[in-house]
């Protein structure tokens, strides 16, 4: 099966949401987030550095319940920026 490459909107809202939960992140370790998520420590370095920016939504909704972030609030930051 051949992947549909991503487009330049895809990757951006995919170094959106790498920031956005690296700064919810704080200064809790990513293996300690990371575990509380039921993910491996580089699943999430690849969806914080943009280098997995599609990430499953059950693994993005497991994040956002670890470091207390509503959806609607993740919607909102990772949206395509309004030209």
């Amino acid at each position: 099966m051949v992947r549909t490459p991503l487009t330049p909107e895809e990757r951006e809202r995919g170094e959106r949401l790498g920031v956005f939960l690296r700064a919810a992140r704080g200064d809790r370790s990513m293996v300690e987030i990371a575990a509380a998520a039921g993910l491996s420590a580089e699943t999430l370095r690849k969806i914080e550095t943009g280098r997995a920016p599609t990430p499953a939504f059950f693994t993005v909704a497991a994040l956002a319940g670890v470091l207390d972030l509503s959806m609607d609030e993740l919607i909102v930051r990772c949206a395509p920026v309004p030209v």
